[in-house]
């Protein structure tokens, strides 16, 4: 890999091996970093050497489906319970009762999902891009599909299961490519799942957010793994909905909230009545806030970690 990035560990947790990178053992202070979608342990390349300086014990994992963690075949293993429960089987493994997690995108559904299920296992949260998803009236699934129609990405993996899947298999450089930019042109939406055009795509758009060596590491993983593991995500969205039903809704771990102002994820408008201990920051970038400023996001999160663990 490019950067001074960890050499990885396979850990056997919760019936599945992840890949599991980590910093700073000596330190204590556990820090779980988590992937989005199509991401890897690497998107958090550049805050991981910062959090082991500043005296944290720095966990990133490559979640089911990813990397060289197991992918396992039934879809329903991919669920906020299998995949919460990796994370406290991780914790376990290392002998913590709690940490604080961290996660962007997909990462970050996952990680207030964990806070909801195991609130005991969790003392802070740092969300990137996806804040706190009301569950409302309707399944998540049900509902974009009301409002977005059937081509909706979201709606598209699980009323089209494997179309997707095999569009970005066969066209992975260029899907990841074409993904992975930022100053993006304002443009008019096409028809079609908006995914799959940018996977066929043969311009990219804007300006790239990491160098070609950095999106080779990405390449070569999903071309090594595939799509499905990760997309298996997605397919339990209206699961996850009724699992999540009867638990108390509030996070009442402080929490720290990023966002991207140029991020096409929608901002919370009611995330103090859902997560009242939260800061919020928004930075001058799109989607992939870590990556496209390492260096304001790494601040962002020691300062808020700094003035927890001070109070």
């Amino acid at each position: 890999m490019t950067f001074d990035f960890p050499e990885p560990t396979l850990v056997s947790v919760n019936g599945v091996e992840l890949e599991v990178f980590e910093a700073g053992r000596e330190n204590g202070r556990p820090v779980v970093l988590c992937h989005g979608w199509p991401e890897h342990a690497f998107s958090w390349r550049y805050q991981v050497p910062a959090l082991a300086a500043a005296g944290y014990h720095v966990i990133v994992v490559n979640q089911r489906g990813y990397g060289r963690s197991s992918r396992p075949a039934e879809v329903t293993d991919y669920d906020i319970e299998h995949l919460s429960g990796d994370l406290v089987a991780l914790l376990d493994h290392y002998g913590y009762g709690d940490a604080t997690f961290v996660g962007h995108d997909w990462g970050a559904f996952v990680v207030w999902g964990l806070t909801l299920l195991h609130p005991n296992r969790v003392n802070g949260v740092v969300a990137l891009s996806v804040p706190y998803q009301e569950r409302g009236q309707l399944p998540w699934i049900e509902g974009m599909e009301a409002v977005l129609g059937a081509d909706f990405y979201f709606v598209h993996f699980n009323r089209q299961p494997g179309v997707a899947d095999a569009v970005f298999g066969e066209n992975t450089f260029q899907f990841l490519r074409n993904l992975y930019r930022k100053n993006l042109p304002l443009a008019e939406p096409q028809p079609g799942n908006a995914l799959i055009n940018l996977a066929r795509a043969e311009t990219p758009l804007g300006d790239p957010v990491m160098s070609d060596s950095e999106l080779a590491v990405f390449v070569s993983a999903f071309e090594s793994t595939g799509f499905t593991g990760g997309i298996n995500w997605y397919r339990n969205l209206d699961r996850n909905w009724h699992l999540l039903a009867d638990v108390d809704p509030i996070i009442r771990q402080p929490a720290l909230m990023i966002y991207g102002d140029r991020d096409t994820v929608a901002k919370a408008e009611r995330l103090l009545q859902f997560v009242p201990n939260v800061e919020v920051v928004s930075l001058d970038c799109g989607h992939w806030i870590q990556q496209e400023m390492p260096q304001e996001t790494t601040a962002a999160i020691l300062r808020w970690l700094d003035r927890r663990d001070a109070a």
